[in-house]
């Protein structure tokens, strides 16, 4: 967590005023994300989560985050759950910053998912996609497929520093990613960053997902693409094709995939791995000194991108027999 909002007991005690909530017991920040600045509350009521939204998050998006959040409550899906003030609010501001109170999610986030994490990871997507559906708002994908090129644009030296030559393989990757994208395959929203770490378990069994903040309108495969990349390759760099087949028969319990979305996968995720490439090489140069977990490093997708563009059927062995 990026410590960009210290927040005073003062401030604090003025925000939870406009909450039946009680008083604050204890208030610490969580050493976890980059995007957001979040702190973990206990109250005379209970335990709560914080979330500052720093400037990565555009306000005109928190209604759309907030209003899906309690939407996925209230359909089914176990997620943080934001709480309203007295006048029904879940948008609030402090120093001058968006803020928001959401449920305390009780399990663990796995460091190394195991196959049976991988399947629970693909069944739980899809009982998210379950949920969101009849959503009635609609948010663009602004970190989609024609974002790409244009992120990129100003970071070719910050490739290069990372590795010689990076610069020009990026630079293909992106015109065969905008020449064999698909298009018309079933949308819907998508969580857009369904990472081990956003998801928790409790013995085992899928417990809870959270961080919503990049959620946002398009194709549902992708989704799994996303997924298929975030839980499936090893320390070692390489991909676990039992782990991905795993990941999408869990998910094809719940919502069969069609062809088209089957032989769009290896698209999907080699585009998957491109976006999280280039928001990580931004955030490399980009996080304020302070921050208490410093920015991932973009080399782990970039040998991703490298088995993508080495083997890109691959993914497709990771679907269902």
């Amino acid at each position: 967590m990026a410590v960009y909002t210290d927040i005073t007991d003062e401030e604090l005690a003025q925000l939870l005023a406009d909450f039946d909530l009680g008083g604050a017991i204890s208030f610490k920040g969580v050493a976890e994300g980059i995007e957001n600045s979040n702190f973990l509350l206990e109250t005379e009521r209970g335990r709560y989560f914080l979330t500052v939204y720093e400037k990565r998050v555009r306000r005109e998006d928190l209604p759309f985050f907030l209003e899906l959040m309690r939407w996925l409550a209230e359909h089914g899906f176990p997620c943080a759950t934001p709480i309203a003030d007295r006048e029904g609010r879940l948008l609030k501001e402090v120093r001058g910053k968006p803020c928001a109170l959401v449920s305390y999610l009780s399990g663990l986030s796995v460091r190394r998912p195991s196959v049976a994490h991988c399947r629970a990871a693909g069944e739980s997507l899809a009982l998210l996609h379950e949920a969101q559906q009849g959503f009635p708002m609609r948010r663009e994908n602004d970190l989609g497929q024609a974002a790409w090129a244009p992120m990129f644009a100003p970071l070719h030296e910050a490739a290069e520093g990372l590795k010689p030559g990076l610069a020009a393989v990026i630079q293909a990757d992106l015109d065969l990613l905008a020449a064999q994208w698909p298009k018309g395959l079933p949308e819907g929203v998508i969580h857009a960053d369904y990472f081990p770490d956003n998801v928790f378990f409790q013995a085992g069994r899928f417990a809870a997902a959270f961080d919503f903040y990049f959620a946002c309108t398009d194709a549902l495969a992708y989704d799994i693409a996303v997924a298929l990349n975030a839980w499936c390759f090893e320390p070692d760099g390489s991909f676990n094709v039992t782990a991905a087949r795993q990941l999408v028969a869990g998910y094809e319990t719940r919502r069969p995939l069609s062809d088209a979305e089957r032989q769009a996968l290896p698209i999907l995720a080699h585009g998957a791995a491109m976006r999280f490439f280039l928001t990580r090489l931004h955030d490399w140069g980009a996080t304020p000194e302070g921050a208490l977990v410093k920015p991932k490093d973009p080399l782990e997708y970039e040998r991703k991108l490298a088995v993508h563009r080495s083997s890109p059927d691959l993914v497709l062995f990771g679907r269902a027999a």
